[in-house]
């Protein structure tokens, strides 16, 4: 390679720096700061916006944890560009949507129905158990459950498909480029982790773990899947949907018989033992099947 004599020590620093890391890592790098400056003018609009709206706005503060009702229209806008930039990025970089998992037939969406019943099974196994165990009471309000249960199944849906494509998709395959599918698995489920904390810290730190975890299993769904994106996006949009709708609804209570570390910390399942045990069973059950 050959370096101009003139360079100063910035340059210099810059390209020492750039030379060290894998071109990989570097092109993820790149892609994640173009979505969010891309998506920073719409993040400023829908802020002043919720300003302007004084249901939304009477507790707005930044760098103090959101509302739902706030959170929403930012992570819409977010995720609304986030195939575009991907789109953007593969004209420039000759990618493919197919080569991330995306199949454009029937059978990704045959995937999708068979990964949300396992999802939806497997959390209700959980919290059958954890029912008998006297850990949870249920409330069941029909009307409530009706008039949140389909828009959280549509978010659901729709969160997890970005979220599948970026990170099971996108990430994971620009990383095996210069790491081996292991520790690809691990960096890829690592940013998915830490970049919940965007949104909320203090109740989404203890559930880093859950969450690095939770991303792993996706990756051993997509190669049960051989390679698509459809089974891994069935599981997380039941996982979300099943987990959003009990918080929202109000539907269960701990009683508190047991510590919180052990059903989770805030009442999160990802941030306990037994959510942590029951995402490492539906792991072993899917490595079963890798072909």
């Amino acid at each position: 390679m050959v370096v101009r004599s003139n360079l100063n020590l910035a340059e210099i620093f810059l390209l020492e720096f750039l030379n060290f890391i894998p071109s990989s890592l570097l092109q993820v790098t790149i892609f994640f700061v173009a979505w969010a400056c891309l998506w920073l003018p719409l993040g400023v609009a829908s802020k002043i916006i919720l300003q302007k709206d004084k249901a939304t706005s009477a507790s707005w503060q930044i760098f103090k944890p959101i509302t739902a009702e706030q959170k929403l229209p930012l992570l819409a806008s977010l995720y609304f560009i986030a195939p575009f930039v991907l789109w953007g990025y593969n004209e420039i970089f000759a990618n493919s949507f197919s080569s991330y998992g995306v199949v454009w037939d029937w059978s990704i969406l045959q995937s999708l129905a068979v990964g949300f019943v396992i999802g939806a099974i497997s959390l209700a196994i959980l919290f059958g158990l954890q029912t008998l165990l006297g850990w949870v009471k249920w409330q069941i309000a029909e009307k409530q459950i009706i008039s949140v249960t389909l828009p959280i199944l549509l978010l659901a849906v729709l969160i997890s498909a970005i979220e599948e494509l970026i990170f099971r998709g996108f990430v994971l395959t620009q990383l095996q480029q210069n790491y081996s599918i292991y520790l690809a698995a691990a960096i890829s489920s690592l940013i998915f982790a830490v970049l919940h904390l965007v949104w909320e810290q203090k109740e989404t730190f203890p559930q880093l773990p859950g969450l690095w975890l939770m991303g792993m299993i996706l990756v051993i769904a997509r190669y049960v899947d051989k390679g698509n994106l459809g089974l891994a996006w069935g599981l997380h949009s039941a996982l979300v949907w099943a987990i959003a709708t009990l918080d929202t609804a109000g539907l269960i209570t701990y009683t508190e018989k047991v510590p919180q570390w052990v059903t989770g910390k805030y009442g999160k399942p990802l941030a306990g033992v037994t959510g942590i045990s029951f995402l490492l069973a539906m792991g072993a059950v899917l490595w079963l099947r890798l072909p």
